[in-house]
Parts: structure tokens; sequence; C-alpha cells
């Protein structure tokens, strides 16, 4: 009896003559794909314990017993195995069952010791460093992953208007984080993009602050900086917040903060380098006196990780391209008072661009 070869579906079959053609354009007649999100944009295969072996000819998808169903409901088209070890010897019997000669992967993805575990398992044939075979690809979302953004981003939007209604003086830090997470679940989120950085008065000017015990007070700034992930893709929004009053030097940072976003995003457009948007920001900033008060940069892409390509920043010349999502985020933190961040998922567009997020800026 003759077996019936499933050929995979769309976005699927796309991506796959991708990877197939950027393999032959570096004459490598295989791929391991190591990375989960990877794999999961590749294949739809979820499991967090997986290896991706793609040839010319063959999709094989590594992985154990406990994926055994969730392998044959994902990625029905791919030959599954089934290992009893992850290992180097395990994965080295596939690639030579494939035949391939030269087996490209990704640096990043394969520590040194597996990497010499691969490469005596797996001789005579070559493994060739290849950074990049994915990531481009990724950075550039289609209709799909774009709706699948949108959706997170509303998520993350009403969960934050449900937490904004509750606020009130002595909640502190972690409350405010533990509930927005609550209300984005409660919501559909899978759960955070990233844990929320949620900071009160001069906790805000640190970017990556990690929620404490200080509770809110009425005239100190709220920095609340958070996602939702839906369906394995995340939104990442910023916004201030005060009840009552500010510090009049941070009022006014705010508003300098909000003419760089603005301009910024009105920027965004195909073929635009990434770090002349990020000057148009950056400028802004410095002409009202701040520039060393900016110190990230302006945004990155977003997808199914929180940063992905392109960033948005000092030196990338990477060009805006139609379908890349990225975060337009200028700030000005000021220590020992407070910080100001505004942040907006954007898409670049054919013709310019469009804020996916919806949330207002600023609250009367």
């Amino acid at each position: 009896m003759k077996t019936t070869v499933l050929m995979p579906p769309e976005p699927y079959s796309l991506r796959i003559n991708k990877l197939r053609d950027e393999m032959a354009r570096r004459k490598l007649d295989g791929y391991f794909v190591q990375e989960r999100m990877d794999q999961y944009w590749l294949t739809g295969f979820t499991g967090e314990d997986g290896g991706v072996l793609v040839t010319q000819k063959a999709v094989v998808l590594l992985t154990d017993g406990r994926f055994d169903e969730a392998a044959d409901r994902e990625a029905p088209y791919a030959k599954k195995i089934l290992r009893k070890k992850r290992d180097a010897q395990t994965n080295a019997k596939e690639i030579k069952r494939l035949k391939i000669t030269k087996l490209g992967f990704n640096p990043g993805h394969m520590c040194v010791g597996d990497y010499n575990d691969l490469k005596k398992f797996v001789a005579p044939a070559k493994l060739v460093p290849a950074d990049n075979m994915i990531t481009p690809f990724r950075g550039v979302k289609d209709g799909g992953e774009v709706q699948r953004l949108r959706t997170a981003i509303r998520v993350a939007e009403q969960a934050f208007e449900k937490v904004r209604g509750w606020l009130r003086p002595g909640l502190t830090e972690r409350e405010i984080a533990a509930q927005l997470a609550y209300e984005m679940q409660k919501l559909g989120a899978q759960g955070e993009t990233f844990p929320s950085i949620v900071a009160v008065g001069p906790n805000s000017s640190l970017p990556h602050y990690e929620p404490g015990d200080r509770a809110l007070t009425e005239n100190e700034i709220l920095l609340v900086d958070w996602g939702a992930r839906v369906n394995w893709y995340g939104s990442d929004l910023t916004r201030v917040l005060w009840l009552g009053s500010i510090a009049p030097e941070l009022r006014k940072v705010f508003d300098i903060v909000r003419e760089a976003h603005d301009r910024a995003t009105e920027a965004v457009r195909p073929g635009i380098k990434a770090h002349d948007v990020d000057r148009v920001a950056r400028e802004v900033i410095r002409k009202a006196g701040y520039g060393e008060r900016f110190n990230h940069a302006l945004g990155h892409g977003l997808g199914l990780v929180a940063h992905e390509i392109p960033r948005v920043g000092k030196g990338t010349k990477t060009k805006l391209e139609p379908g890349m999502v990225i975060t337009i985020e200028p700030g000005i933190y000021l220590p020992g008072l407070g910080g100001v961040r505004l942040e907006d998922d954007v898409l670049v567009t054919d013709t310019g661009y469009e804020v996916l997020s919806a949330l207002p800026v600023q609250w009367s």
C-alpha cells in the first residue's frame, strides 16, 4: 500500500519553501531548527521538547513521547521521530538517515558541548554555522500574524482599562502587576509577553524595574509596561498614570516624550532605516535638554517573542518593510524623581504606518 504524503498547509508551506531557498543559496542540504519559536513559526508544533530537520524533500520533527499526540495534531505532514534520549547520538542518527552532508544550524542555539558531540557523531558530514536563516523571515509578518498581534494588543488594553479603574492609593507595585496578569488571562491570554514593569514614583526612572513593595500614592507617577501573549504572539505597551497631580518637571517631560513618540511614529514608512526613526525621537528629546536621559533604543520588532528584528535604535541600518511590527517607546528618566515612557505597537504598511494599539496616551 502506498503511503499518502501530507503536504504542509499555508502558511507553513510558504515558510518551509523560504527556508529551503535560503538553504540552497548557502549550499546547505540540511538545516537543524532548535529554538522553540523558530520551530513553531516553521511547522506549527508547540512542544517545548522539539527539533526540526529540514532538507529539500523532508521535514522531520524530533520530540519525545509526551508530545506524540500534539505532533500529530499540529504538524501531521512532518515525519515524527519520538526520541528516547535528547542527545547528539539520536539526532545524528536522523541526520545520517537523511544523507545530509552539510548541516546548517544557528550557532546561538547550540552550546559548545552539544556542537562537539554532534560533530563527532555526524562525521564525515559537516556542521555549518548559519545565522539569520529564519530570523529575517520572522521579522516580516503575514496577515495571520498581524491579526494575532491585534488580538494580543486588544487583550492587553482591555486588561489595563480594568486595572486602571481598580487603582487606589495603598496598592503595591506587586499587587498591581499581579492583577494585570490576572485580568489578561481572564480575557484569554496564555500569559504575559514578559513580566510586567509596574513602577511608582522614583522607581519609574529605572527602565527595566522589577515591581516591589512601594505603594501607590496620590501625586506620584505610575509607569506600567506590559503585554499579553495570545496564540503565541505578544503585545508590548507602556503608559504612565497619576492620581492627583505630578511634579512640574515630570509633567514637562511627559509632553516632551509624547512629542517624540508622535514624531517618530509619523516617520515610519517602508524604506526608512530603523536608526533614522530613532533619530527623529532622539532629536526631539535632545533639543529639549534631556538627551542624556533617553538611554535605550527607540523600539524593537514584535512577534513571537518580545524583542524580534528589527532593532529600532542607533546604528541599525535595517530598512523597514511592509509587514514589520515595531514598538515606538521613547523615554526620559530622572533619578530620584521618576521617568516617563510611552509605547505603542506600529505596523509598517505599503504606504506608511498603522498604529495597532488604541489606548489613550493621556487621561484627563
